[in-house]
C-alpha cells in the first residue's frame, strides 16, 4: 500500500465558484452549490475537523524533526547546597564535617541525529564554584576554595540489531496523519450530503407553503363565488359555511407551513455556517438530465475510493508495526557507544575568575583525556512466555483488522447496489408523479369551471383542491428523494455520475 503519497481533498473546493456577499436587508438566494461551498468553508463541523486534521499534521511534523539536529543551552545562577557529611575513619568512628557550595555557569550541547537510529554529540561545560567545608574534628574549622570546572566532550551512540525506532515513529506519524486525512475527508462527504438533506427539507416546505397558499387563494375565491350565488338565491345557506370553514383551515395551514419553514431555515442555516438573521431564499432546479449508472463502476468507484477501506488499511499498517514491536522482545539487541572528552579543574589556591579559568585550560592540557567506547549485546533468556503471548496478542489483533476490511468491502458492495436500485426507482417515481400533477392540475381547472358554472357544490371543490394537492406533495416529495438518492450515490461512491467525475484528487503529503 503506497499511502505515502497520497492526500485526498475534495473536487468541489475546485469546481464550486464564490457565491454572492450577504446582505442582512436583502433575500439571500442560495442554490445548492453555494449552499454546499459555504457549508465546507463556514460550518462548525468542517471548522472542527480542521482542526483535527492540522493538529495530527503537526504532530507529524514534530515526530519528523526527531530527525533534525537539536541545540540545546541551560544556566545554573546559582546553584547552592549546604550538607552534612559522613567521613569513614580506619582507626575511629566517623565524623560528620558540614560541606557548602557555589556554582554559577552552564552547559551546552549540540546533538546529531543519524539516519540509522543513532546520534553524535558535541557537549561543553563550564561553571565557577565557590567550595568550602567545616571540619567538626578541628574545632570547626572552616576552609574554602575558589574553582573553575571546564569540558569539552564527543560521544557517538548507535543501537544495532534493531528496528530504527526514529523512523518507525515518523512511520507511524504519517499513517495517523493520513488517517485524520482520510476521515476528514469522509467528514466533508457526509456534510454535502446532509447539506444537501437540509437544503432539500427547506426546499420542500418553502413548496408546501406555495401549496397551501395557492389553496388559501382557491378556497377565497369559491367563497366569493359561493357569497355571490347564495345572494341571489341559488345556493342553501350551508354552502357559504361551508366554503367560509375551508377558509378558515387554509388560514391555519398557511400559518403553520410559515412556522415549520422558518424553523428549517434557521436549522439550515446554523449547519452551513450561516449567519441566522440573513434571510433566505433556495433555489433549485426541478429539471434534470437522466443518467446511466452502470452498477459495475459503482462498485468499482466505492471500494477503489471509499475512506472507510483508507481507513482500514492504514489501521492494517498500523497493527503490523504493532506486531513487530512485539516480536522485538525476543530479539537480540545491541549497541555501540563512545566518548571523548577534555576535563581541565582549576588548581590554582585563590585568584580572579579569568585567572581560575586558565588555570582550568592549563590543568585540561596537563591532565588525560577521558575515553571509552563499549559494545554492549542484550538478549531475554527466558521471560516465561510473556513476549510469546504478547507477539500472540499482536497477530490476533492484526487479523482482526483484516477480517473487519474483508467485511467493510462486503458491506460497501452490497450498500451501493442497493443505493443504485433506489436512484432509478426514485427516478421512475418522480416521472410518474410529475405526469399526475400535470393531469391533477387540469383536473382542477375543469372542476372550477363547473363549480363556477353551478355542477359542483363548494365541499365537492374542496375535494378536488384536496386531491390537487395531495399529487403535487407527492411530486415534490418524489423529487426530493430522487435528489437525495442521487446525493447518497455520490457520497458512497466519491464520485459524480451526472458529470461523470470523482470528487478525489491525488496529492503528495
Amino acid at each position: 500500500m503506497k499511502m505515502n503519497k497520497v492526500k485526498y481533498s475534495l473536487i468541489f473546493f475546485l469546481l464550486l465558484i464564490a457565491g454572492t456577499y450577504l446582505h442582512a436587508s436583502e433575500t439571500y438566494k442560495i442554490s445548492f452549490d453555494e449552499a454546499i461551498r459555504i457549508a465546507l468553508g463556514e460550518s462548525y463541523t468542517v471548522k472542527y475537523h480542521k482542526k483535527e486534521i492540522d493538529a495530527t499534521h503537526y504532530s507529524y511534523l514534530y515526530t519528523k524533526a526527531d530527525f533534525k539536529p537539536m541545540l540545546d543551552f541551560n544556566m545554573f545562577t546559582p546553584s547552592w547546597s549546604e550538607s552534612l557529611q559522613s567521613i569513614s575513619q580506619v582507626d575511629g568512628l566517623p565524623v560528620y564535617n558540614s560541606v557548602g557550595s557555589m556554582q554559577m555557569g552552564g552547559n551546552l550541547s549540540f546533538t546529531y541525529v543519524l539516519p540509522t537510529g543513532g546520534n553524535f554529540a558535541f557537549s561543553s561545560k563550564m561553571y565557577w564554584e565557590n567550595y568550602r567545608t567545616t571540619l567538626s574534628q578541628k574545632d570547626n574549622e572552616e576552609l574554602e576554595r575558589d574553582q573553575v570546572y571546564s569540558r569539552f566532550a564527543l560521544s557517538f551512540n548507535q543501537p544495532i540489531f534493531t528496528t530504527n525506532q526514529l523512523k518507525e515513529n515518523m512511520k507511524v506519524a504519517r499513517l495517523d496523519y493520513q488517517k485524520s486525512t482520510c476521515y476528514f475527508t469522509r467528514v466533508q462527504m457526509d456534510i454535502v450530503y446532509n447539506v444537501a438533506a437540509s437544503f432539500y427539507e427547506v426546499y420542500q416546505l418553502a413548496y408546501e407553503l406555495k401549496i397551501n397558499q395557492d389553496r388559501l387563494e382557491n378556497s377565497r375565491e369559491a367563497y366569493r363565488i359561493t357569497k355571490l350565488k347564495q345572494e341571489t338565491g341559488n345556493l342553501p345557506e350551508g354552502e357559504l359555511l361551508i366554503a367560509e370553514i375551508t377558509v378558515s383551515q387554509n388560514e391555519a395551514r398557511v400559518m403553520e407551513s410559515e412556522g415549520k419553514l422558518e424553523t428549517a431555515k434557521d436549522e439550515f442555516k446554523l449547519l452551513i455556517g450561516l449567519d441566522l438573521v440573513k434571510d433566505i431564499e433556495l433555489v433549485a432546479e426541478m429539471e434534470f438530465e437522466t443518467f446511466l449508472i452502470d452498477m459495475q463502476q459503482a462498485i468499482d468507484e466505492a471500494l477503489a475510493n471509499r475512506m472507510e477501506i483508507q481507513e482500514n488499511n492504514i489501521d492494517i499498517e498500523l497493527q503490523k508495526i504493532e506486531v513487530k514491536r512485539a516480536k522485538r522482545e525476543r530479539e537480540i539487541k545491541g549497541n555501540i557507544s563512545a566518548f571523548y572528552d577534555f576535563t581541565g579543574l582549576s588548581t590554582r589556591d585563590g585568584g580572579s575568575v579569568g585567572q581560575l579559568v586558565n588555570s582550568s585550560f592549563d590543568n585540561m592540557k596537563d591532565r588525560p583525556s577521558n575515553r571509552g567506547i563499549a559494545f554492549t549485546l542484550s538478549y531475554p533468556i527466558a521471560d516465561w512466555g510473556r513476549s510469546k503471548n504478547q507477539k500472540k496478542r499482536a497477530e490476533m489483533r492484526l487479523k482482526q483488522q483484516e477480517l473487519n476490511l474483508d467485511n467493510t468491502k462486503r458491506v460497501i458492495e452490497r450498500e451501493i447496489r442497493e443505493i443504485v436500485r433506489s436512484v432509478y426507482e426514485a427516478e421512475r417515481r418522480f416521472r410518474i408523479n410529475r405526469r399526475n400533477q400535470e393531469v391533477a392540475i387540469e383536473s382542477y381547472r375543469i372542476s372550477q369551471m363547473r363549480f363556477e358554472n353551478g355542477d359542483m357544490t363548494s365541499q365537492e371543490l374542496s375535494i378536488e383542491q384536496e386531491r390537487l394537492s395531495q399529487v403535487q406533495l407527492a411530486y415534490i416529495e418524489s423529487y426530493i428523494t430522487y435528489r437525495l438518492s442521487v446525493a447518497n450515490l455520490n457520497r458512497k461512491t466519491m464520485f459524480d455520475f451526472e458529470n461523470n467525475r470523482s470528487y478525489l484528487l491525488d496529492k503528495e503529503i
